[in-house]
């Protein structure tokens, strides 16, 4: 039986976290016996190794955002996972179990995972900073249209593209295309990062304590978000 999480300790707002996959499986805190069954049995069909390392660190490093987020531990801070369109389990947006008004979401791309928990609606995603999104065709029937035309005008039109990209699927993850948007290239691990929540998000590192949540920290910027809809597939990617 999976503990009630409860609310976030002191009212806190959302918190998330970005690392690379070998700092999340060389925490002392973190192991893949972390897993429920069913989340094993998903790695298991996993035929990449490296992917397979990034799927199992993105799902560490969210219990690890959850627990600080309610104050529990790791282990007391097992996600579930379930499909409206198909009515089963174990795929889906992520969910907190006994605390349906919480959010989380999780990231995994190429060696970097990201994490987020708030208390509401919350969607994350990372992208490798050398990244491209697909054709520009392809992304001129996802993303708006006078947005494309401002990053193709724009000094570097390939990295404002993986910016506006990232910040959709934060969005879709979030299930909603009103939130705000917290994003942030983080040089260290060369990763592009958005996190959109409905309330005031902190950054935290996996070895220090988030930052406050009133302000965001420097290098990073808060972004206002139009409103955009997720579709059936679009949702179904949200659980990763």
């Amino acid at each position: 039986m999976t503990a009630d999480p409860g609310p976030a300790p002191g009212g806190r707002g959302a918190l998330a976290v970005v690392a690379t996959t070998g700092e999340v499986l060389a925490h002392p805190e973190l192991h893949e016996g972390l897993l429920a069954p069913w989340e094993r049995r998903r790695l298991a069909a996993i035929r990449v190794p490296a992917r397979r390392d990034d799927v199992l660190a993105a799902r560490l490093l969210l219990r690890l955002c959850v627990a600080r987020f309610t104050g529990r531990t790791p282990a007391a801070s097992a996600p579930a996972q379930f499909c409206p369109e198909c009515g089963r389990s174990g795929h889906g947006r992520p969910y907190l179990p006994g605390n349906p008004e919480a959010g989380i979401s999780l990231s995994h791309a190429d060696g970097l995972v990201a994490a987020a928990a708030g208390p509401g609606p919350v969607g994350v995603d990372v992208e490798p900073a050398t990244r491209r999104p697909g054709p520009r065709g392809a992304l001129a029937r996802l993303l708006p249209e006078a947005d494309l035309r401002e990053a193709a005008a724009g000094p570097d039109p390939d990295a404002a593209l993986l910016r506006l990209w990232v910040r959709r699927e934060a969005l879709l993850k979030a299930g909603r295309g009103d939130l705000a948007l917290l994003e942030w290239t983080d040089r260290g691990r060369a990763g592009v990062v958005a996190v959109a929540s409905s309330a005031p998000a902190a950054v935290f590192c996996v070895t220090r304590e988030p930052s406050p949540a009133a302000a965001p920290p420097e290098g990073r910027k808060r972004v206002a978000a139009g409103p955009e809809r997720a579709g059936p597939a679009d949702r179904d990617r949200a659980g990763l």
